[in-house]
Formats: C-alpha cells, sequence, structure tokens
C-alpha cells in the first residue's frame, strides 16, 4: 500500500457546473501546472503532452455523472501514476480533491514537493474559476 496525501479545496460553484467547465483534457493546462508547457495532443486513447520533465503520455478518464476525473500519467519510465481526481458537491459550491500516492523509492522531500505542486496547481484552479 502507497502512502498518500488527499488535498481538497472548495470553490464556490456548483459542482456541475464547475465538473463541466473542467473535466476535458485541453482544460487542464489552463490550470495543472506540469502540462502547462505546451498543448495536449490527442493519442489513440490518450494524450501527449510536454511536462517540466520531458514528455509524458496521459490518459483521462471520461466524461462521467459523478465528477470523476481520475488520470493515469505516464512519464516515459514504464510505469503509470495513478491520480484519482474528484469534483463533488458542498452544499451550493464544490469541493476538487486530489489524491497524491508516495510513488516506491520516492523520498520525503520528493513527496512533500508533489504534495505542495498539486496544492499550487488547485490554488490556480481556484483563482481561474472565481476571477
Amino acid at each position: 500500500m502507497l502512502p498518500s496525501r488527499t488535498i481538497s479545496l472548495a470553490i464556490p460553484r456548483n459542482w456541475l457546473d464547475l465538473y463541466e467547465t473542467i473535466w476535458k483534457p485541453e482544460f487542464f493546462p489552463k490550470w495543472a501546472s506540469g502540462l502547462s508547457h505546451a498543448p495536449l495532443v490527442a493519442e489513440g486513447n490518450g494524450w501527449k503532452a510536454k511536462g517540466p520533465e520531458g514528455p509524458v503520455k496521459i490518459r483521462f478518464t471520461g466524461h462521467n455523472a459523478l465528477g470523476v476525473m481520475d488520470h493515469y500519467i505516464d512519464n516515459g519510465f514504464g510505469k503509470e501514476v495513478y491520480v484519482p481526481m474528484r469534483v463533488i458537491a458542498n452544499q451550493e459550491g464544490a469541493e476538487v480533491v486530489i489524491t497524491v500516492f508516495r510513488q516506491p523509492l520516492m523520498s520525503d522531500e520528493k513527496f512533500a514537493h508533489d504534495v505542495a505542486w498539486v496544492t499550487r496547481d488547485l490554488q490556480a484552479l481556484y483563482a481561474l474559476m472565481t476571477s
């Protein structure tokens, strides 16, 4: 079992409206800094992107009625990293939830860095959705 950290952020928008706005893979580079280096390019059942450490392949959960936005990132080392993501109702607002799993052999510092990175990206999403 991998250690994990779940980060959540409340956004004052109807959850379904928020989900419908952000679920498309093409929207991720607007707030997910790891994908903001170039546009995503559709390839087979996934997408190619230029990440901060080089090219990555990403598979996204398809559109659904539950607010699930899970994605799987392959950074070229032969193993996909699962990133669970949800948009859930929080009364008249929404909660965006992302879980970061500490990968095998990952240092404490790298894991803390990844958690901080996801936190910053969620704050960028908040700013984008509330401005």
